[in-house]
């Protein structure tokens, strides 16, 4: 075994054994820093199929019942035929490989081949629109699509000279996928793979612009990760089931590197479309042990009597947007479980977040995460206090779990990196608020925060109240143009299914907010509506904001102001 498989295992190891003592995890982690690591090669292969060739890697539970399961040995002889084949055909170390599959086994078995092959993965949504692929294939400099047949079709007016392979049926003018079967299961990589080499590029999620081009190396999400291993609580030969779409990086972070940095098996429930009654027969009939979900499917799965599931579940954890109080409370008391929340971006791996076997305080998203020194920054002044932007510490020494930087077409985003590390840190552009005991609680995106009556407003305080409202679903609260005030709050609201929308709805919601929040932040508009969001399911909360600006404070049709039950 090599020198960095032990240094990588080491690191694993040591957060292993210190799963539920944080004190000690967080004051003596190191990060791995090789100069040479591959993870496919060096990880996968050398330690997974090496000495567990028989534990099932991934298993695929499809939503008509089928059910397909793969050993950590069959991935790693198909990913070898696949780079053989794939190199055969012209890719070849730093070409952009634009990935367009679903929640089946040629993603698992692409990743793992690229990123032997020393190529790099651009993940992306099999919902993109014909403009989001020629964006994609342009600003990334794609030199090879893999893409599944229905998503291949729309690449008819997606110009360029790139490689095209097609999964499913075959397509004029595209290799076909399956034809790997007849290549070599074994593979001779070009040479080491340098550690600080891009391994991934993201396309984030654009709430607020057009998507930045993020860049990761095979150190900064592969080895990155144990932070995000390691707030989980895997451990090896757990069942882990992550709730993300493919291409996002969330999907990066629990269905490929945490769990099998871990030696734990990935189970996916394969949905077109989400059903919480599904999901929690297959957390009961798979016994899973690990579950990760983000705030809309837990909010979702609450709305069903969990007491009727028993199931295997140890670790329960949520990401992607911060998880109200009233959702964790409801499934403590249910399965006296307690969600535990993290926080990171596509640009990171998990900074904040509560570990296993610490306190979590409601409404807190945990502590720094071993491995990351943060800093809560004003973002007018730079100091560093209690409240402000959330920012990563990168000197004296950059942290394993963070980005190179952005990418544009035609190299570094020398502007966008600038703002980005300015002053010694790597600045989240969301903020927060810390209190005595080192717990971070989060307040909202820096675009979101708002001032009304000379108050700073933060949304999720207000959202979180909305959503204790038994007919409350989702909410998404926003600055409404006001003469008096400068802006009030007004709230966007999702209704649980059956509830139908209606004056006297609106009162009650009202009437509720006003009971439950200080005056300065009650609710004083609402409207009904299904929330805009993006594809990887965040709540679009900048098309609500330019909703109302362009509204410039006139009632829209099918809004409740305070006033109407004077």
């Amino acid at each position: 075994m090599t020198s960095v498989t032990e240094q990588f295992r080491t690191a694993r190891d040591f957060l292993l054994t210190h799963r539920t003592d944080y004190d000690t995890a967080y004051a003596q982690f190191e990060w791995p820093r090789p100069e040479y690591f591959n993870f496919a090669i060096d990880w996968f292969d050398a330690v997974l199929a090496a000495e567990h060739p028989e534990r099932v890697a991934l298993r695929i539970i499809e939503s008509d019942g089928t059910d397909a399961s793969y050993t950590f040995d069959e991935l790693s002889r198909r990913s070898n035929q696949l780079a053989n084949w794939l190199r055969s055909h012209g890719v070849k170390r730093g070409m952009r490989v634009l990935v367009l599959l679903g929640n089946q086994v040629e993603l698992w078995e692409t990743t793992l081949a690229v990123i032997k092959l020393g190529a790099v993965l651009v993940p992306a949504a099999t919902l993109l629109t014909l403009d989001d692929l020629r964006d994609r294939v342009t600003r990334a400099n794609v030199g090879a699509v893999i893409a599944r047949y229905e998503v291949a079709e729309r690449f008819v007016d997606v110009p360029g000279s790139y490689l095209r392979i097609v999964a499913g049926w075959p397509l004029e003018g595209w290799l076909t996928y399956a034809d790997f079967a007849e290549s070599s299961e074994f593979f001779s990589p070009d040479g080491p793979t340098k550690a600080d080499d891009p391994l991934l590029v993201y396309f984030t999620s654009g709430t607020t612009a057009l998507p930045k081009l993020a860049e990761h190396t095979h150190t900064s999400y592969p080895i990155g990760h144990l932070s995000t291993m390691y707030w989980i609580g895997l451990q090896p030969g757990d069942v882990h089931l992550n709730v993300s779409s493919p291409g996002w990086a969330k999907h990066a972070w629990s269905c490929v590197f945490a769990p099998w940095i871990a030696g734990a098996t990935i189970c996916m429930f394969n949905f077109d479309r989400f059903d919480a009654r599904a999901m929690l027969d297959v957390l009961r009939d798979a016994k899973v042990t690990t579950f990760c979900a983000p705030p809309t499917v837990w909010r979702m799965m609450i709305q069903q009597d969990l007491s009727q599931w028993s199931t295997s579940l140890r670790e329960l954890v949520g990401a992607g947007e911060p998880l109200n109080p009233e959702v964790i409370a409801h499934v403590a008391r249910e399965w006296g479980l307690t969600i535990r929340d993290g926080f990171g971006q596509t640009e990171t791996s998990v900074q904040v977040g509560n570990p296993p076997g610490q306190r979590v305080k409601a409404g807190s998203m945990g502590k720094a995460l071993p491995g990351f020194c943060i800093d809560l920054v004003d973002p007018v002044t730079g100091v560093v206090g209690d409240d402000g932007e959330i920012c990563v510490r990168i000197e004296p020494e950059r942290p394993v779990g963070l980005m190179t930087g952005y990418r544009s077409a035609s190299g570094a985003d020398d502007e966008r990196n600038e703002r980005a590390f300015a002053g010694g840190h790597y600045h989240t552009g969301d903020v927060a608020i810390r209190d005595a005991d080192n717990y971070i609680t989060y307040v909202g995106r820096t675009d979101d925060v708002f001032k009304s009556s000379d108050y700073r407003i933060s949304p999720f305080e207000m959202e979180s109240v909305l959503i204790e409202h038994p007919a409350v679903a989702e909410a998404a609260v926003v600055p409404a143009p006001d003469e008096l005030r400068l802006a009030v709050p007004k709230a966007y609201v999702t209704l649980v299914t059956g509830v139908a929308p209606s004056r006297e709805l609106a009162e009650d919601i009202l009437r509720y907010s006003r009971e439950h929040l200080a005056p300065y932040k009650r609710i004083r508009r609402l409207e009904f509506i299904d929330l805009p969001k993006t594809i990887s399911g965040k709540i679009r909360r900048v098309d609500l904001r330019s909703t109302e600006a362009e509204n410039a404070g006139e009632r829209r049709e099918g809004e409740y102001r305070e006033e109407d039950f004077a």
